[in-house]
């Protein structure tokens, strides 16, 4: 199922669940999104097959142009784990973030879930502002606090992640 919808510009913007022939470009598009981390090609085609349901992609004119990889925690059923965000640069001023994020949560996948995880490092200012605009539009309760830490995870070689936890007051899949 294909949702369509028109950007300011005229072109033509398709949000929907991956397919495992997807795997390949939702990689290159990734690679291209510095500084993104890169997973290796079969982690992408293991999520278009494993958890299309709980990813998003956009596309315009059939080229991808916008990536969300998540999953519901195995031991919160209410919870959506969303684990990679990428716009490519061609795409970015158009809010694609906060679009993919909507309409991934208000899929009926999405039904039961009350709650939005990530994990943003402090400096990732692009990430804290699409995520806190999120908690706005929904009425959210965003919080965070330090999950993943700098040397007791990283070895030193990578910042402190901050585990960010959004509540929503009611599904989002009801009210949209």
């Amino acid at each position: 199922m294909k949702d369509m919808i028109d950007t300011e510009s005229q072109d033509q913007l398709t949000f929907r669940k991956p397919e495992t022939e997807d795997g390949s470009n939702i990689w290159e598009l990734i690679k291209a999104c510095k500084p993104l981390d890169e997973n290796s090609m079969y982690c992408n085609l293991i999520q278009c097959d494993h958890f299309a349901d709980t990813c998003i992609l956009a596309e315009r004119d059939g080229v991808p142009v916008g990536w969300i990889s998540g999953y519901i925690l195995p031991d919160a059923p209410d919870t959506l784990f969303v684990w990679q965000v990428a716009v490519s640069e061609d795409a970015r001023g158009l809010g694609l973030g906060g679009r993919m994020l909507d309409k991934l949560l208000s899929r009926d996948d999405m039904k039961d879930v009350l709650k939005l995880q990530t994990t943003i490092t402090r400096d990732n200012d692009a990430s804290w502002g699409l995520f806190r605009s999120l908690a706005e539009r929904h009425d959210g309760v965003l919080s965070d606090e330090p999950h993943f830490k700098k040397d007791d995870h990283f070895d030193g070689e990578h910042a402190t992640e901050h585990m960010v936890t959004i509540r929503f007051p009611a599904p989002v899949a009801q009210v949209a």
